[in-house]
């Protein structure tokens, strides 16, 4: 074999895996140098486990891609291992059958995909033809392995990813996207069935799809990436790394069991975290941002983490993955030392949940709905006696007061509103940004939709006044962002604002001299969170 002519498809100009259009938001291909990133992390932390060696130097370690699309991170392995193992194995053509039967698997996502991955790894969608790089394989899938796979129903949703019938119940001819790898109860077990009964992974890598949607992305779409990672755990690799979604830092929507898990872990060696997704992958529309993690069996210890957004310079500190007292994941280094002042200063200890349930400012906020009326209602034109007026998705409207079912002590109170979705940027993190829809007051006799928060209830204009200044000020915003992982601000988000005296407009002048903030502290607020007109949007 030429050795040019092998395996140097980084090399082309372009790249191909650099142009193909992504599947969905949901199924993204990786970036060949973002690829590489990751094995530059996994590169790095096998060094510093293994008394400095090169991993790409090793013909024993072998590597799983348990969600392969593009192929993309098989092919930078191999090209890696075809000159790390030159000494080893000196002809090229032993070198590469080693590398391609022995160290490099992947399971395919779609039939798509995996021709697609085999195109990428084996110069040829079919790896037993004289057109593949390899000589060794007896079968057209070689070691990247596919084949259409059925949910498992029980009553209206698969027993495995919760997918639902109606939309994903196919015929043969369409994709289910019952993705193999999270599909059994046994994956050990089935692992050897694919590709033996003595085969262990040391590396397990991918960009799992992120979610199933079934029709209505962003609302009706469950998360399944953490199925991915629960499942390759399962395998007790050495090494794993995924490039996932940064929402699972707050919990969520399916994701809560799957943050506390990977919080308590100690075996995160690092998370890469990218507060805009398209900073990865350019044009694709995923709020919350992205990052990539590498977990290590066997070196427990402090997560170094390290924050990336377009041209700030990286921020990057060793730490605990869960501040104490705290239920999510500070995703911001600078904030970590912000949030210890501010709950030291009001109870005298760095423990969050010190902060006493009556002083959190969340006690104050309702939950979605807080009236009963979903974010479509309209209430009436015109106004009769007995109504109150409603703030609702498009402007004002009227309602019976008995109409009225829930949260009845707060009509009658001073009181604000506040969107229940986060001022809107298109499909970008854009920073700095309000972080919160601008509040406003509302008086006695007036209740809302679903379209709002709720944050009362207060007995005169002047302490709902004093409210509105203080959600105004940028620490108070950016306590929020520290609890918030998308554009919906709920109730939970604020459990890191602690409540303040009512009676006075308050300034952030104020709230960085009360909490006793550093120059750079009070630089990085001001960067990351946008001023705020109070009475303008």
């Amino acid at each position: 074999m030429n050795e040019q002519a092998g395996f140097t498809l980084r090399g082309r100009n372009p790249d191909v895996l650099t142009c193909i259009a992504n599947l969905s938001n949901d199924e993204v291909f990786t970036p060949p140098e973002f690829a590489n990133r990751m094995l530059d992390t996994l590169a790095e932390a096998w060094a510093a486990s293994n008394n400095g060696a090169d991993i790409w130097a090793d013909s024993t370690v072998t590597f799983l891609d348990p969600c392969t699309k593009s192929g993309v991170f098989l092919r930078e392995i191999t090209t890696r291992l075809i000159a790390g193992l030159a000494g080893e194995i000196p002809d090229l053509q032993q070198r590469v059958d080693h590398i391609l039967t022995r160290q490099v698997f992947g399971i395919g996502i779609t039939t798509l995909t995996s021709l697609l991955a085999r195109r990428s790894v084996y110069c040829s969608k079919f790896a037993n033809s004289e057109h593949s790089v390899a000589t060794h394989f007896e079968t057209s899938g070689g070691n990247i392995w596919f084949e259409r796979t059925n949910h498992t129903w029980a009553g209206d949703k698969c027993v495995f990813c919760g997918a639902s019938r109606e939309a994903f119940s196919r015929d043969g001819e369409l994709e289910t996207h019952a993705y193999e790898f999270i599909h059994t109860d046994n994956i050990k077990t089935r692992i050897a069935e694919l590709f033996g009964g003595d085969m262990q992974f040391d590396v397990i890598i991918g960009n799992p799809p992120y979610q199933l949607d079934d029709g209505g992305y962003g609302t009706s779409a469950a998360p399944i990436y953490q199925l991915f990672v629960e499942q390759a755990k399962k395998l007790e690799p050495r090494y794993l790394t995924m490039v996932i979604p940064s929402r699972w830092f707050a919990g969520g929507k399916g994701l809560d069991e799957f943050r506390g898990a990977m919080l308590s872990d100690n075996r995160l060696y690092s998370i890469d975290d990218y507060l805009s997704a398209s900073d990865v992958f350019p044009g694709v529309g995923l709020k919350g941002g992205i990052c990539y993690f590498l977990w290590d069996r066997d070196r427990p210890g402090d997560c170094r983490v390290t924050t990336h957004f377009k041209d700030w310079p990286d921020s990057q500190t060793e730490r605990p993955l869960l501040e104490k007292g705290a239920e999510v994941f500070i995703r911001f280094n600078e904030g970590v030392s912000i949030l210890r002042k501010v709950i030291a200063r009001e109870t005298g200890q760095a423990d969050i949940l010190s902060l006493p349930e009556e002083r959190r400012f969340d006690r104050l906020v309702s939950s979605a709905r807080a009236f009963g009326f979903r974010t479509f209602f309209k209430g009436r034109k015109q106004e009769e006696p007995g109504d109150v007026t409603i703030y609702q998705n498009g402007g004002l409207g009227y309602v019976a007061r008995n109409e009225v079912t829930t949260s009845q002590h707060l009509i009658d109170s001073w009181k604000l509103f506040t969107g229940y979705a986060a001022p809107g940027t298109g499909n970008k993190d854009t920073y700095p940004h309000r972080i919160i829809s601008t509040p406003f007051v509302a008086g006695p006799g007036t209740i809302s939709s679903e379209t709002y928060l709720c944050i009362g209830p207060f007995d005169t204009q002047v302490e709902a006044e004093s409210v509105l200044s203080y959600l105004s000020c940028r620490l108070t915003r950016l306590l929020i962002l520290l609890h918030k992982s998308s554009q919906h601000v709920t109730r939970r988000v604020y459990t890191f604002v602690p409540i303040q005296d009512w009676t006075k407009t308050w300034s952030d002048t104020e709230l960085y001299d009360r909490y006793g903030l550093a120059d750079e502290e009070i630089a990085f607020i001001e960067k990351v969170v946008r001023p705020m007109e109070i009475g303008g949007d």
